[in-house]
């Protein structure tokens, strides 16, 4: 026996099919309702309720497979999260001491390639600003921001010499999800000389966008010195 109908949003109904999974009301292989279905059940649109399949999808709580329906996932996968790092306070956990150099500021569509990764106009409003963390004298990371202004209240009327955007964004720009890539990556000559390396030097780099239901926040790009490491717990 289900529970009464959750609130009509996507978050609610993840919520409920989420505990229908749980408490065993669907076992795993079992079929469930298609979208339709469901979508006329908790009152809402069809799109919401692709929205909590999906999330289920990503969490490894569900199989989806095209024309032949979603399951309940017979082995369910972990899915590791990451929280967003203050990179302030990064740097003074490691008995450093931080501050940070504003390089860039501009307002202006961005790249392409990322106005369609982010599903926005080609040339939406974007502010792109590129900063230097510093940990002592050394530099610790540079970090390459796209912000889409539309999405930021009070974006604009901010003073990112002052103020760095990971924190002002942490506390101004709540968000619902994201998603997080590493990789090494060489440094170029422009990139190297900022972080006081080698050129072609392998940099861990970390990419990450965050959104806000299905708007986009923010797509930034950490390049961090060599020499780091990250530490996390599961």
């Amino acid at each position: 026996m289900t529970s009464p109908t959750p609130a009509r949003t996507w978050r609610g109904i993840h919520a409920e099919l989420t505990r229908r999974i749980n408490d065993g009301v669907w076992r795993p292989g079992e079929l469930v309702p298609n979208e339709a279905e469901l979508a006329e059940e908790f009152g809402c649109a069809r799109a919401t309720v692709n929205r909590a399949m999906r999330e289920l999808a990503e969490t490894g709580r569900v199989d989806r497979k095209r024309k032949a329906g979603t399951r309940v996932a017979l082995h369910p996968s972990a899915r590791v999260v990451l929280d967003i790092p203050v990179i302030r306070r990064e740097v003074e956990a490691r008995g450093a001491s931080w501050h940070y150099s504003l390089i860039l500021r501009e307002e202006g569509p961005a790249p392409l390639a990322l106005t369609a990764r982010l599903g926005l106009a080609q040339d939406a409003p974007m502010l792109h600003l590129a900063c230097l963390h510093y940990a002592d004298a050394q530099p610790f990371l540079h970090e390459d921001r796209w912000i889409n202004i539309a999405a930021v209240p009070g974006l604009l009327d901010t003073d990112f010499s002052v103020e760095n955007a990971n924190e002002w964004l942490i506390r101004n720009a709540p968000y619902t999800g994201g998603d997080i890539a590493f990789s090494a990556l060489a440094a170029g000559a422009e990139l190297a000389a900022l972080l006081e390396a080698a050129e072609g030097a392998a940099l861990f780099t970390l990419d990450r966008t965050t959104w806000n239901g299905e708007v986009p926040i923010t797509s930034v790009r950490l390049s961090y010195a060599p020499g780091y490491r990250m530490h996390t717990r599961i």
